[in-house]
């Protein structure tokens, strides 16, 4: 969609009075503002249009400041409006004065805000190389494992020492040692032995 250049609207005004409505002056204050210092201030017809012609400009930037905003046909008759107000400025009686020359300086300006903000934003959005991005792989998610049920704790068991074996008083260790050595030994007749303690002969006596 082609955008309507905002700056044809003071133009077109002025355009109007002075055709149109020759009586009407430019300079003649149309509202009287009395300020706090308790100065009188004069707003004139030139005034009025001057600052309309400030405001769209700023609305003309905002415009161009979007992406995609302005194309080449919007540019276009930005050019087209700075020439027309600039030849009638140059051409026309009625058009030499400060006031249509700063709405025709106002027109330049949008002109060339306009082609500053398409290269700007042309550069920007320049294509890049595209760069290849590893995709990360996803982590490994832990289930969290369930508590265990906490519960009383069970009772500790009680351990019972064994009984110590008694020991023997040393008197009774003493006197059974006397009476084992004080015992007579047992003698053991072996069969071989004859009575007398000597040793069978083989041998038969004559």
């Amino acid at each position: 969609m082609v955008g309507f250049p905002l700056l044809l609207v003071p133009l077109a005004v002025y355009n109007i009075i002075a055709f149109l409505m020759p009586g009407v002056s430019f300079t003649d204050p149309l509202i009287r503002l009395t300020l706090l210092s308790g100065e009188q201030w004069q707003i004139t017809l030139s005034d009025m249009l001057l600052a309309a012609g400030v405001l769209l400009l700023l609305l003309e930037v905002i415009k161009g400041a979007r992406p995609g905003a302005k194309y080449l046909t919007d540019h276009l008759l930005s050019l087209i409006v700075f020439g027309a107000a600039a030849a009638e400025f140059v051409l026309w009686p009625k058009f030499g004065n400060s006031t249509y020359c700063l709405l025709t300086l106002l027109a330049l300006v949008d002109f060339i805000s306009g082609i500053a903000l398409r290269t700007r934003r042309r550069a920007v959005v320049a294509p890049a190389a595209p760069v290849p991005v590893s995709k990360p792989q996803p982590a490994a998610v832990e289930t969290p494992r369930p508590a265990p049920a906490v519960g009383p704790a069970p009772p500790a068991p009680v351990v019972t020492p064994a009984p110590a074996a008694p020991v023997p008083p040393a008197t009774s260790v003493a006197e059974s040692v006397l009476l084992d050595q004080s015992a007579p030994k047992p003698t053991v007749n072996s069969p071989d032995l004859q009575p007398g303690g000597q040793p069978p002969s083989d041998t038969p006596q004559r």
